[in-house]
């Protein structure tokens, strides 16, 4: 197997990941990591690994040391770079002003209320209606393809996705019309 890797078998690190991956995810737990943070251990491991593998030497048993080598290495180069973001963060001046995010968060109020008013509106649409809308509106297919998928003429993908148009931003207004009355009913529309 180290012949193999060192000439640049690819399949080869694919069994060494397959035989050595939970061993180093586990050495990364250990370490201290969380599961994703272990995660990109492995990654980074396996990938420096492909990248030293004319460095690995030809005679030795198991392939386990070298990779947790690598691995630990890999932890190290994490937190050194870990601890110099936070110092370079504790070096930035202090802002005095924190920025006013209201209209930011209603913009977003606004912009959820438009949405599920629309996916309401969907819903409500007949089957072949949506149908045709989630293919050429929401997937991109052009009318051709959206025919040849759901076996009917181009014609008709056409007057289903107007119709569907149609009736879909009649439904939504109404939707967030009724949404606006019930929250103006509560007292805490503005």
């Amino acid at each position: 197997m180290r012949a193999r890797i060192r000439a640049g078998d690819s399949d080869a690190l694919g069994e060494l990941f397959d035989q050595h991956a939970d061993a180093v995810h586990r050495h990364a737990l250990w370490s201290g990591s969380d599961p994703a943070h272990a995660e990109d251990v492995v990654s980074l491991t396996f990938l420096e690994a492909w990248r030293i593998r004319e460095s690995l030497r030809s005679d030795g048993d198991s392939l386990r040391p070298w990779l947790l080598g690598i691995a630990t290495n890999v932890l190290r180069n994490r937190r050194r770079a870990a601890r110099r973001h936070r110092e370079a963060l504790r070096r930035l001046p202090v802002r005095d002003t924190v920025p006013d995010f209201a209209d930011a968060v209603v913009d977003r109020m606004h912009d959820a209320a438009q949405v599920a008013a629309a996916l309401a509106g969907l819903r409500a649409l007949r089957r072949a209606d949506r149908e045709v809308f989630l293919l050429c509106v929401w997937s991109q297919l052009d009318y051709a393809a959206a025919a040849e998928a759901l076996g009917v003429p181009v014609g008709t993908v056409r007057s289903r996705l107007s119709r569907a148009r149609t009736r879909l931003r009649a439904l939504a207004q109404q939707e967030l019309a009724g949404n606006r009355m019930i929250t103006v009913e509560q007292g805490e529309y503005r």
